[in-house]
């Protein structure tokens, strides 16, 4: 009688060793029961019983779509190529497995036509400036989409922008442009200020008694603080006259 409770005991113990799944900490467990749902198992050792019952883990880490370059046209029939990285987590693992067949395949391939869709919605020049906007809209609607399957969406971020070569040569002739415009517009407003500065001097010079002698005088300082320069007067033909009577004729 020994023998065969000895066997037994062989027996439950193998069975016992077959039935035990570890999860760990990031994953959870979502068990099968004669093909039915049955719970959630949690981080740890658990008995799944053979044959009756299968569990599937479910990894709970965010995780790494790299959508892959994408050719599409912008509002304004553009062709541009746009790539992207997007971010996701298992928040429910029972729709996760239940609700979709692959829950990574199918997140990667919504969130490529939802990036197509994006750029198609947009103009070139938004598209280049905006890009967090434009991300923040693709996030919104896959995580809205993948609700039913379990998944929340982190975040999305647009990569790389490819334009034609033609294209890039024409946003370099805009910004070239629109620099001169600019340039030629500061130059003009500081000809007026520097026109209407000019022009409250010399009335307050005119006002002012004696002040524009002040100033000559401030000129020929300035002038004879270089030997090098040449001072030349200028006097009015009124001035040599008013010297006639008093110089001596020949």
């Amino acid at each position: 009688m020994e023998l065969p409770i000895f066997s037994i005991l062989i027996l439950i113990g193998v069975v016992l060793l077959v039935s035990i799944r570890q999860i760990n900490e990031y994953q959870r467990g979502v068990l099968f029961t004669l093909g039915k749902y049955t719970k959630i198992l949690n981080p740890g050792w658990r008995i799944v019983i053979p044959v009756l019952q299968s569990m599937v883990k479910v990894d709970l880490r965010v995780r790494t779509v790299d959508v892959p370059n994408q050719e599409s046209l912008t509002k304004d029939n553009i062709p541009v190529g746009v790539n992207a990285v997007l971010y996701f987590r298992v928040k429910d693992p029972n729709k996760a497995i239940i609700h979709v067949e692959n829950f990574y395949y199918a997140t990667s391939q919504l969130a490529q036509t939802t990036m197509r869709n994006a750029v198609g919605e947009v103009v070139l020049d938004k598209l280049l400036s905006d890009r967090d906007e434009i991300s923040e809209g693709i996030r919104i609607v896959v995580d809205k989409m993948t609700d039913d399957w379990g998944i929340e969406i982190v975040n999305v971020e647009l990569k790389d922008i490819i334009i034609p070569e033609n294209m890039k040569r024409t946003i370099a002739k805009e910004a070239e442009a629109e620099r001169e415009r600019r340039a030629v517009i500061i130059k003009a407003e500081g000809e007026v200020e520097s026109a209407t500065n000019m022009a409250k001097a010399a009335q307050i010079l005119g006002t002012a008694p004696g002040a524009l002698h002040l100033r000559t005088l401030q000129s020929v300082n300035d002038l004879s603080s270089d030997q090098s320069n040449t001072t030349v007067w200028m006097l009015p033909v009124e001035v040599l006259r008013g010297f006639e009577g008093i110089i001596p004729k020949k």
